[in-house]
C-alpha cells in the first residue's frame, strides 16, 4: 500500500510541476514560527495510525523560509514537487532541489531543508511515525551564505505565476503592507478610468473605494527577458466592489515584474477590456 500511494504522488506531482501543489491538495495552514524561519503553510495529507506507520504532509514554502537543523528517528522522504530548494546533512555541502527530485532523509541524520532565497518550493514528506528531533538553529547569517541557485525559464514563470495569483489574494485581502514591499516606487496602474502610481494604487486598496473582491484566473502565459525581467498576462474575471455595487468584468492584465536585489517588483499593471471568448496567444 506504501509503495502504491509512493508511486500516486510521485506521478501527479511531475505530471505539472507548475501546478502540482494547486492541483493536488490545498496550500493548508501558515505555521507558527518555531521550529523554521520564513513563511510555510503545511497541509495533513495522511496520518499515521495503528495500521500505517507512516503519514504524509505537504509543505508550501516560501522564497527565504528555511527550517532547523533537525533528524528523523525513522527516516523521511521529501518528493518536490516544484520550485526550487536546499537540502543539507550535517557535514556534508549543500544540495540544490528541484521539482521532480526525490529526497530520502535516512533515520538519525541531522539535516535541514528550504526554500531557495530567490524561489518558492513545496514538497511532500513521507515520514515515519516518531517525532522529529529539533537539534540545532540554522542562522540567517548560515543561510545566507549560500550562493542562489540559478534559475532557468522554466522556474521564473513558475515563481512569477505564483507572485501574480498571491498579489491578486493581497489585493482581495486589503494587505497594503504586502503590496507596498512588492509595488515598485514608480509603478504604475492602468484601469478603465484611468491611470495613477503607487500610492494612489494603494489608497485605492486600502479604502476599499475598489475592493478587488475576486479576480478568477481563466489563462495565463508569461516571458522572462533574462533572469531579472518578466511580463505576464492574465485573462481574467474580475469582481470588484465599485460605489456601492458588485460589478463583474473580464479583462486582460498584462504586469511588468524586475527583480532587484533578489526580490521581484511589480512595475506596471495594467487592466484591457476583452469579450470573454478572447484567448491568450502562447
Amino acid at each position: 500500500m506504501k509503495r502504491i500511494l509512493y508511486s500516486l504522488l510521485f506521478a501527479a506531482a511531475i505530471i505539472h510541476p507548475a501546478l502540482a501543489q494547486d492541483a493536488i491538495f490545498p496550500k493548508g495552514t501558515l505555521a507558527k514560527n518555531v521550529h523554521h524561519t520564513g513563511d510555510v503553510w503545511l497541509s495533513h495529507v495522511v496520518d499515521a495510525d495503528a495500521t500505517f506507520d507512516w503519514s504524509v504532509a505537504q509543505a508550501v514554502s516560501a522564497p527565504g523560509a528555511k527550517l532547523n537543523w533537525h533528524l528523523h528517528p525513522k527516516g523521511q522522504q521529501l518528493l518536490i514537487t516544484h520550485g526550487v530548494g536546499l537540502y543539507q546533512e550535517k557535514g556534508k555541502e549543500v544540495k540544490v532541489v528541484r521539482a521532480g527530485d526525490v529526497v530520502i532523509c535516512q533515520p538519525n541524520v541531522e539535516h535541514w531543508h528550504g526554500a531557495a532565497s530567490n524561489s518558492p518550493v513545496t514538497y511532500l514528506a513521507i515520514s515515519g511515525n516518531a517525532p522529529t528531533e529539533w537539534t540545532d538553529e540554522l542562522t540567517d547569517e548560515a543561510y545566507n551564505a549560500i550562493p542562489a541557485p540559478k534559475l532557468n525559464d522554466a522556474n521564473i514563470e513558475t515563481e512569477i505565476k505564483e507572485l501574480s495569483q498571491q498579489k491578486w489574494q493581497w489585493m482581495a485581502d486589503k494587505k497594503v503592507d504586502k503590496l507596498a514591499t512588492l509595488f515598485h516606487d514608480k509603478s504604475k496602474f492602468v484601469h478603465m478610468s484611468g491611470s495613477w502610481k503607487k500610492d494612489r494604487e494603494l489608497e485605492i486598496i486600502k479604502t476599499g473605494s475598489i475592493w478587488y473582491k475576486n479576480a478568477e484566473v481563466h489563462d495565463i502565459a508569461v516571458e522572462s527577458f533574462g533572469d531579472d525581467t518578466a511580463v505576464l498576462w492574465n485573462r481574467i474575471t474580475l469582481t470588484a466592489h465599485v460605489r456601492g455595487n458588485d460589478v463583474k468584468n473580464e479583462f486582460t492584465v498584462t504586469e511588468f515584474y524586475k527583480k532587484e536585489a533578489g526580490d521581484w517588483k511589480l512595475l506596471d499593471l495594467t487592466f484591457s477590456s476583452v469579450r470573454d471568448t478572447h484567448e491568450i496567444e502562447h
